[in-house]
């Protein structure tokens, strides 16, 4: 009797170990929801097994259901597992429940004990966010919300987008397998037919097979502009493990169908890439990742970061930029959604909020981002998401609040404010270069870059026969427009929008559309073509560099820099006051202080020849052919001037190499 007794022992000993085995290799394939339901098995016997309830608790934030976590986070604990950080868990648990006092609370005791600095600022950051809420909640709101009834149900609706009189959203309304992460049917993308907010219940559909796939997870779209690409995130096969197992596809509206889906060359194996958002114009796409950081990205902040990529008339992806530390926090953002406005939204749980994800919209105040949450009652202590506006004042999002029908809900909204006013600035231009002649000529097929006030790249454009350029810009900036193209002297032109902007107020309609003009000239690299440059003075009898003349021997600085495959020759030329020599003399003294100057400032001067002509190349008459003075004539004649001796070759960096060569991993639909 006593070895049966010992033997079950065993059995129970070894079916609890089995079990716990089978629950951490669920765990660690992402499959939270198997992992639940072993470890609320054990804890049915022990409900204070510390390491149970902190596998239960895990799991649940792991797949979005954070506030079940909160009583299992409050019994977490056990052998290295650490407890600062399951604090600081039950605390994010505590405030998306809405008990912000005891959030608070939890945050104060781990900031006194923890010895860790760098968590503890993270901390206190949060603490903060709490107290913000007051300041919060004291702002008033124009927006009312109400939830879409007709379309959701018991299931998962999110992801709005809104096309052509369709509303695109994502739904686990299927009754298909479960995906062992969240316990519920894998996700598909429908449409329904829409007027605004009011929906046809009645033409509710899936998208076709090839878009949608069984047991994958398939949503959170977005459309080009003329809503002939779309791209979308589709994942979770098990081919690899965890939640990394998201990717975006890119198919094309061809011949009435959607094309085969392919996976965009911008996405990182071992990261999670979801939540796509066109920009308004399509040549920019943004997008959710928690990788790491590749070559040319900055690493991520932490979680899931937002990040922008460049689209070309191809459709292939590059330039993959990380929207940095303004935007991204070491919690997560994502559902990135760029506005007709160029507002950029998104979701965060990292910025002060009501717990959850919350919605943000990044402003442009004079050149800086300024991030404002947009308060009860869009945001709600659930998670508040994925917002789209179709129009200026009204639109979608997502939340899982308390009210709703079930899991993810879509709402909509309207912005009732009554001094909305949206204004839309854009500056159009033509590439232009002078003919032999003088006479402007259109430049096709000539890149132009839209360069902010720091000097970081905002848009390109790639001009066409017509030789046009667009780009949205933005009220009291400063900017350069950096132009170039083969064969041609890069070009950098300075541009303001101060004093340009109009009064929203003055304005009657909803939106107004503002459009600036402006050109830029390049000039063609001819070897020995001269060019003058400008306001180069010298007091008399000197070679010294006045002030003035700095400043324009700057520009030359940087047109060296912007073209450093040529090698110039600086000339300096006076009128034919005094002797030939000392003529001769004080230009070769002049132009080698020019170089000087140059070389200074960062130019090799390698790159560089000074030669002084004196009197001997004049432009104009120093004097009228009656024998008197022409002063008009001998100040043309006092000039500083270059010209091109060389123009060699330069080898690419090792940053645009790894760019040429990162087009040879774009998987091809074979339409491209």
């Amino acid at each position: 009797m006593r070895y049966t007794g010992f033997a079950l022992l065993i059995i129970v000993l070894l079916a609890a170990c089995s079990a716990e085995k089978k629950a951490n290799k669920a765990f660690r394939l992402g499959k939270y929801q198997n992992t639940i339901d072993i470890y609320k098995k054990k804890l049915a016997n022990d409900p204070n097994d510390g390491k149970a309830n902190f596998y239960v608790a895990e799991s649940y934030r792991l797949s979005n259901r954070l506030k079940e976590a909160e009583p299992y986070y409050a019994k977490a604990g056990g052998r290295g597992l650490l407890k600062d950080s399951i604090q600081f868990f039950l605390a994010e648990a505590q405030k998306a429940n809405g008990k912000y006092d005891e959030a608070r609370k939890t945050l104060e005791a781990v900031i006194a004990s923890t010895p860790d600095e760098k968590f503890k600022n993270r901390l206190e950051a949060y603490l903060n966010g709490i107290d913000y809420l007051e300041k919060l909640n004291e702002r008033r709101s124009y927006y009312k919300v109400k939830n879409l009834e007709l379309i959701n149900t018991p299931s998962a609706e999110y992801s709005p987008v809104f096309l052509n009189n369709e509303l695109y959203f994502t739904s686990s309304r299927g009754n298909g397998k479960v995906y062992e992460a969240t316990g519920t049917p894998f996700t598909d993308i429908y449409k329904v037919a829409s007027r605004g907010a009011n929906v046809d219940l009645a033409t509710v559909a899936t998208l076709p097979e090839g878009i949608n796939s069984e047991n994958i997870n398939d949503g959170c779209i977005t459309f080009s502009p003329d809503g002939k690409i779309m791209v979308f995130a589709k994942g979770n096969s098990g081919k690899r493990k965890g939640t990394n197992d998201v990717d975006l596809y890119l198919t094309r509206f061809r011949n009435g169908a959607w094309t085969e889906p392919v996976a965009l060359n911008i996405n990182d194996p071992d990261a999670w890439d979801s939540s796509p958002a066109f920009s308004p114009d399509g040549r920019t796409l943004y997008f959710a990742s928690n990788r790491k950081g590749r070559a040319r990205e900055r690493a991520g902040y932490g979680g899931t970061d937002i990040y922008s990529a460049q689209m070309d008339s191809r459709g292939r992806f590059s330039r993959v930029r990380n929207l940095g530390p303004e935007i991204n926090t070491a919690g997560n953002e994502l559902f990135p959604y760029v506005a007709e406005d160029a507002k950029l939204y998104f979701a965060s749980d990292g910025h002060p909020g009501y717990g959850g994800l919350d919605l943000f919209v990044v402003k442009r105040v004079n050149g800086k981002t300024v991030i404002e949450n947009l308060a009860q009652p869009v945001n709600s202590n659930g998670d508040d998401f994925a917002i789209f506006l179709f129009r200026a004042d009204r639109g979608f999002f997502t939340s899982n609040r308390d009210g709703g029908k079930g899991d993810d809900d879509i709402y909509t909204f309207i912005n009732e404010d009554p001094n909305l006013k949206v204004v839309n600035y854009y500056l159009q231009g033509v590439t232009y270069t002078p003919d032999s002649v003088g006479k402007l000529r259109i430049l096709p097929n000539t890149k132009v870059s839209l360069i902010d006030h720091n000097g970081d790249v905002m848009q390109d454009f790639v001009t066409g026969n017509d030789g046009k350029f667009l780009f949205r810009i933005y009220e009291n900036e400063d900017y350069n427009l950096i132009a170039e193209t083969d064969g041609y002297l890069v070009k950098r032109q300075a541009y303001t929008t101060r004093g340009r902007g109009v009064d929203p107020s003055t304005l009657k309609e909803l939106v107004t559309n503002i459009t600036l003009d402006t050109m830029v000239v390049l000039d063609k690299i001819d070897l020995n073509k001269y060019f003058v440059l400008d306001n180069i003075y010298y007091d008399l009898d000197k070679a010294n560099i006045r002030p003035d003349a700095a400043k324009e021997l700057d520009k030359l600085v940087q047109l060296l820099i912007d073209n450093p495959e040529i090698k110039i020759e600086l000339s300096s030329h006076t009128d034919s006051i005094a002797t030939v020599e000392y003529n001769q003399d004080l230009s070769q003294r002049r132009a080698e202080s020019a170089v000087k100057y140059l070389v200074d400032n960062g130019i090799s001067p390698d790159r560089l020849v000074a030669k002084g002509y004196g009197e001997l190349r004049p432009i104009a008459r120093n004097t009228n052919p009656d024998g008197t003075d022409n002063p008009e004539g001998r100040d043309r004649n006092r000039r500083t001037e270059f010209k091109i001796l060389e123009v060699g070759v330069i080898p690419k960096t090792i940053e645009e190499e790894e760019e040429f060569d990162e087009d040879k991993y774009f998987k091809s639909d074979g339409n491209n």
